[in-house]
């Protein structure tokens, strides 16, 4: 029975074509999103406090009712924990709504207790339990009323792709590599005519979406974001947010040079209706592509070693970039794959190891703020990273509230700079300045990372001039 209601609506949702809400509408009215309220889309991983503040926010605050629903897990359910992370978090009311039993999902006396939320928040697991136990329930239209009057619902991993009209990875069993399943390819449909994949840079995933869907259904929008990222929707507007990168498939942008898909960075806004960009975070900042290539020329020769930068402000990714590095397996970001040795920046990662390079306390540094490859080398004592992992280091690790410019010590590994009137913290690969900068200024909530494979690399004065174009 189960199974077959699943089969009928994702018979009805693919054999339609594009639904009437992907086509033109009276002005005003989404395509995609939801009329009213919000949907958060998180691609799984570590969720920073940025995101879950974020979902707080939109159901009204801490006080409102947010509801936990952990189905996803199956029998991983842990029912004392669910639901923690967003007390943690800051949510004073929140209620664990779980159940396998379809009956149960659609008596009105297990509905009741949320008929006043503002809040949905779908935990991680396998999408399909969620469709055998809520789907055409009395369930699922309670969860669709927490929008229709002007609350959010959210999830991450499976929790996120549940949220499309279309589901990838639905397949009743732990096999991830089946995106298409006949039986359970409909979602919930919050955001129409759009299939959601997550995980994609940790897991490698990136070829998928393009690869196994949009060859079959080039009338869908697909969005996918990595670990510790969010698309935040409302209407057909939708904001990047958190500590890594989000990705468009079948977009109206030309997509990325040799890629299926348009990369997005936090701070990048994004027309889920018109499929297009709307806005990039570093807009009117003078950090220009052009000016930032200028600067890194000499990188594109592959003989140099190769650069990556990252410049950010008050979470908003302004710039992330690679130079003369190849094409990575399976698309993955050439700021985040290729290790580079950080010589001086390592002091700031044996910082947090807490006195002693243990393999737990090295573990717990190499995923610090949802860090994916940073490398401890035991015999040398020494790290290896790419400036995404640092970045997602310095958010884990020094910004640890949303709003404020630091709410942890600066190690003392980091020397004061004042330069250009600004107060900053530097450190950098050699005690010269050479092949890589981690270069923080906290009133202006603003960091500058440079790693490079180029020991002659100045990489104090490459941050200084990206420092000046930005803070002038």
């Amino acid at each position: 029975m189960r199974r077959s209601l699943a089969l009928l609506l994702a018979l009805a949702a693919c054999s339609r074509g594009p639904s009437p809400a992907a086509s033109p509408s009276a002005a005003g009215v989404p395509r995609v999103g939801p009329p009213s309220g919000s949907v958060v889309v998180v691609g799984g991983g570590a969720q920073g406090p940025e995101l879950w503040a974020k979902f707080i926010e939109l159901a009204g605050g801490p006080d409102a009712l947010i509801v936990d629903v952990p189905t996803a897990g199956g029998d991983s359910i842990d029912m004392a924990a669910a639901g923690r992370a967003l007390r943690q978090a800051g949510a004073r009311n929140v209620v664990v709504y779980h159940t396998k039993d379809r009956a149960v999902a659609d008596a009105d006396s297990f509905v009741a207790k949320i008929a006043n939320a503002r809040g949905i928040w779908f935990d991680g697991g396998r999408h399909y339990r969620l469709v055998d136990s809520y789907m055409g329930t009395k369930s699922q239209r309670a969860f669709e009323a927490v929008l229709a009057r002007g609350g959010v619902v959210g999830g991450t991993s499976a929790g996120a792709s549940i949220l499309a009209s279309y589901l990838v990875r639905g397949a009743p069993s732990n096999n991830n590599n089946i995106i298409n399943h006949p039986q359970y390819l409909a979602g919930f449909g919050y955001l129409r005519n759009t299939a959601i994949d997550q995980h994609v840079v940790a897991r490698e995933r990136l070829p998928d979406l393009h690869d196994s869907l949009i060859v079959r259904r080039p009338d869908l929008l697909a969005i996918s974001e990595d670990e510790g990222t969010s698309w935040v929707v409302r209407g057909d507007t939708a904001e990047i947010i958190g500590r890594n990168k989000a990705f468009v498939y079948n977009g109206r942008d030309a997509n990325d040079p040799g890629r299926p898909f348009l990369m997005l960075h936090p701070g990048d806004r994004y027309d889920l209706g018109a499929r297009r960009v709307m806005a990039r975070a570093a807009d009117g900042t003078g950090l220009t592509p052009a000016f930032v290539d200028g600067l890194f020329a000499p990188w594109r020769d592959a003989a140099r070693g190769g650069a990556t930068v990252v410049v950010a402000r008050a979470g908003k990714v302004l710039v992330n970039r690679a130079y003369g590095i190849p094409v990575q397996r399976r698309f993955q970001p050439e700021t985040g794959v290729p290790n580079f040795p950080l010589g001086g920046l390592g002091a700031v990662l044996d910082d947090a190891l807490g006195g002693a390079a243990t393999p737990a306390a090295v573990r717990r540094v190499a995923t610090l703020g949802g860090a994916q490859r940073l490398q401890y080398d035991t015999a040398s004592k020494s790290w290896r990273g790419a400036v995404d992992d640092l970045y997602r280091v310095e958010l884990g690790r020094f910004v640890v509230a949303p709003g404020a410019p630091d709410t942890n010590r600066v190690p003392s590994v980091f020397t004061r700079v004042d330069e250009a009137g600004r107060a900053g913290y530097a450190v950098y690969g050699t005690p010269d300045g050479k092949q890589a900068a981690w270069v923080r200024y906290p009133a202006q909530r603003t960091v500058v990372l440079v790693v490079t494979g180029d020991p002659q690399a100045d990489a104090r004065g490459l941050a200084r001039q990206l420092a000046d174009r930005l803070l002038r």
